[in-house]
């Protein structure tokens, strides 16, 4: 009997080594480190989750599991080399991080961290995850990206051939929902898709923000950033798409366009290219900014500008009291912003500003630089074509530039490095 009892000790002790074995298998040596089974497994049920989602076509999977194996590799390195010049991410960084991703996603953190359990992550996983992909990011950005520059000669050669090309093609920026219907749907199927649908547009139509409603009934992976898709010119979109859009106005909606991943509902926001001119609304304003500090309390910085306030209702200049109390790069100009053009200044200061008439001073105002007093001069419509088009030229020439430089100094850290596969029989 104590032979029998002793047997099965020794055979749930090597069942458990076994097991530990198994888990931490490893599949490739990268210099000091190592990649492991589980991680590749982890990593392979992640991407195949993502691919089914968007409804994409998986790879073989022996070329999935190469590719995936050769993406851990390189961040290895990467993370190694990170770790070996002291890039570091702190945990206020991720903290504040982590804070924002559980807002996007509409939760509380305690909500966001149950969330994640149900999905089978635990937080400590996701912070370790989060807490890479901002170290590979500030990398990636240190080594590569901020020593890209791009010259105005390449601008002005980068727009001459696509001028000798005919490439200036019409762009769109549109927002987009979808209203998913299974491959084989049944008639039940679709037709609780098209209700759905159809409530969607009458929110629309009834002055709901094409976010919210993206948020509350879409099914694309954009949803609960509004949908937004940003500029897409007509060879980056489906037929389906560009025929709606070409016969829609800025502002406009769709109708509901059938597809068969579902129900599809876009939004016009700008259009640009071609001789369409881009004419957008600039503003010059002028502020007075109470900056918030240790010394400088919440209450303490809300009585001081509406001090300035009460002194400029009673007909002070607000020139001279920008000098006097505003603490920006602004002061000495008497507050003055210049032309200000939509999305340059951070949301609560654009809303308070764009409420505004001309030469009307704002109440108080409360952004995360501090408490502001705006005052709007005047307001222009400006043709932005030219800028932009220089703008987008520059962006993709330096994202090639990047890309090209990214590749070559990942290329460099792989072949400065020890590594040894051990799954070759798996490929």
């Amino acid at each position: 009997m104590a032979l029998l009892a002793g047997l099965g000790l020794a055979y749930q002790f090597n069942a458990q080594a076994a097991e530990v074995v198994k888990m931490d298998r490893i599949v490739a040596i990268v210099d000091q480190a190592v990649v492991t089974e589980q991680e590749l497994e982890s990593r392979i049920a992640t991407v195949t989750a993502q691919f089914k989602k968007q409804g994409t076509e998986l790879p073989a999977e022996a070329i999935l599991s190469k590719q995936i194996l050769e993406r851990l590799i390189t961040d290895t390195l990467q993370l190694q080399y990170a770790a070996q010049t002291g890039l570091k991410v702190d945990d206020n960084q991720l903290d504040k991080t982590i804070g924002r991703i559980a807002e996007q996603n509409q939760l509380s953190l305690a909500e966001f961290t149950e969330a994640l359990a149900k999905d089978g992550v635990s937080m400590t996983k996701f912070r370790a995850d989060i807490r890479n992909e901002i170290t590979l990011a500030r990398l990636r950005e240190r080594e590569v990206d901020g020593r890209v520059n791009v010259s105005e000669s390449e601008i002005d050669n980068f727009l001459t051939s696509q001028a000798a090309n005919n490439e200036n093609q019409d762009e769109y920026e549109i927002a987009h929902l979808l209203i998913r219907t299974p491959e084989e749907g049944a008639t039940e199927d679709i037709q609780k898709a098209k209700t759905k649908v159809d409530k969607a547009l009458s929110e629309l139509n009834g002055g709901v923000s094409f976010a919210k409603v993206s948020a509350s009934y879409s099914d694309a992976p954009n949803a609960l950033e509004g949908g937004s898709l940003g500029w897409k010119s007509a060879a980056q979109m489906p037929a389906l798409f560009l025929d709606a859009l070409k016969a829609m106005q800025v502002g406009e909606v769709s109708a509901p366009l059938r597809s068969p991943n579902g129900f599809h509902v876009l939004k016009l926001n700008n259009k640009r290219g071609g001789n369409s001119p881009l004419v957008i609304q600039q503003t010059h304003a002028r502020h007075i900014l109470i900056k918030l500090s240790e010394i400088m309390s919440e209450k303490d910085g809300k009585l001081k500008i509406d001090g300035i306030k009460e002194r400029l209702d009673n007909g002070e200049k607000f020139e001279a009291l920008a000098r006097q109390y505003s603490e920006d790069s602004t002061a000495s100009s008497g507050g003055d912003l210049n032309w200000v053009n939509p999305g340059d200044t951070v949301p609560q200061f654009e809303k308070a500003m764009n409420e505004l008439k001309d030469l009307q001073i704002s109440m108080p105002v409360r952004t995360q630089f501090g408490w502001h007093l705006i005052q709007v001069m005047e307001r222009r419509s400006q043709d932005m074509s030219k800028e932009a088009a220089r703008l987008k030229a520059r962006q993709e020439i330096r994202a090639k530039k990047a890309d090209e430089a990214y590749q070559d100094w990942i290329r460099e850290l792989r072949d400065r490095a020890y590594v040894e596969i051990r799954l070759e029989d798996k490929f």
